[in-house]
């Protein structure tokens, strides 16, 4: 038998928007993927609009409740949901979600969370929610690693996001190899684990972290001078680049002798290599199927 909508589930993030309509299990009758993030829309008064056409394409019900979480919640965004501050127990995250008034639709903006340390001040904001997920199937307490463009660690204790930590690999690593001399070195081919050059990368990354300007350079005159192979470059900077934020993730929170890792495709294989080659083990975590219940969780409580 076919079973009912229970709501619909978005990640509105900065460039990509992701919907799920879930049954009260939290499975996925329909999914929407797109390009209309927050950067991608034009005006506050677009976000109805463009979420509407998603779940008329999903087949949602006019009536069906939605959850949202991501940069549609941030202060550029549809509703501002204020930041939550550290240490935030992640059920808070649920009860401060704000109701988007003046539509026919019941739509929550769940909160992000603000690290208010005036030596290491940060903000989440999507990545609370895969935290969430985490609790809900049983990872409470821990180490998090969840990489992306701003990748985040995060310590757990008990449901309660202590701190956490951000680092622009992802983005150093795109503006690196478009925008600086590496350009001529890296070719924008996928990095796989077990390229050449990756793991030394990693490891003289996490041995060294002091020298990441110069290794980064060396990428490039090390081709010139026919020490390693034209094509390599992508795998070099990748490795040089983890290698260097597991070093940060080190000096901040200690021995990185478990990692949980929530992640999903091609970073998902990278960082695990690169942690259990520098001597973490790792439990791996589908960011996306965290997402998912994370928002799950939290409509369960909104219409239970």
């Amino acid at each position: 038998m076919k079973k009912s909508p229970f709501c619909a589930a978005i990640d509105w993030g900065t460039s990509a928007f992701r919907l799920w309509v879930l049954d009260a299990d939290g499975n996925a009758l329909a999914e929407r993927r797109s390009n209309d993030g927050l950067r991608n829309i034009g005006g506050r008064e677009d976000f109805p609009g463009v979420m509407e056409s998603h779940l008329a394409g999903a087949g949602a019900p006019a009536s069906l409740p939605v959850v949202v979480c991501g940069m549609a919640g941030s202060r550029q965004g549809w509703l501002e949901a204020r930041y939550l501050d550290t240490p935030a127990p992640l059920g808070h995250v649920i009860e401060n979600a704000v109701k988007v008034e003046g539509i026919s639709r019941d739509v929550r903006i769940l909160p992000g969370v603000a690290q208010r340390d005036p030596d290491h001040p940060d903000v989440i904001r999507g990545e609370e929610t895969q935290l969430l997920g985490a609790l809900a199937s049983g990872a409470g307490s821990g180490l998090f690693c969840m990489p992306g463009t701003h990748s985040k660690w995060v310590a757990l204790k008990a449901g309660t996001l202590e701190a956490f930590a951000t680092y622009m690999t992802g983005e150093l690593f795109g503006l690196l190899s478009r925008q600086s001399i590496l350009a001529h070195a890296v070719s924008d081919t996928k990095v796989e684990p077990d390229n050449a050059g990756f793991l030394p990368a990693v490891e003289a990354g996490v041995a060294r972290p002091a020298d990441i300007a110069n290794r980064a350079f060396e990428i490039r005159p090390a081709q010139l001078l026919g020490f390693s192979p034209s094509g390599s470059g992508d795998a070099r900077l990748s490795g040089a680049l983890i290698g260097t934020e597991i070093a940060g993730a080190r000096a901040r929170f200690g021995r990185l002798d478990h990692v949980h890792l929530i992640a999903s495709g091609s970073l998902s294989k990278l960082y695990a290599k690169a942690l259990e080659a520098t001597g973490s083990t790792v439990d791996t975590l589908d960011a996306d199927e965290l997402v998912r219940l994370g928002l799950h969780a939290a409509a369960r409580r909104f219409w239970s």
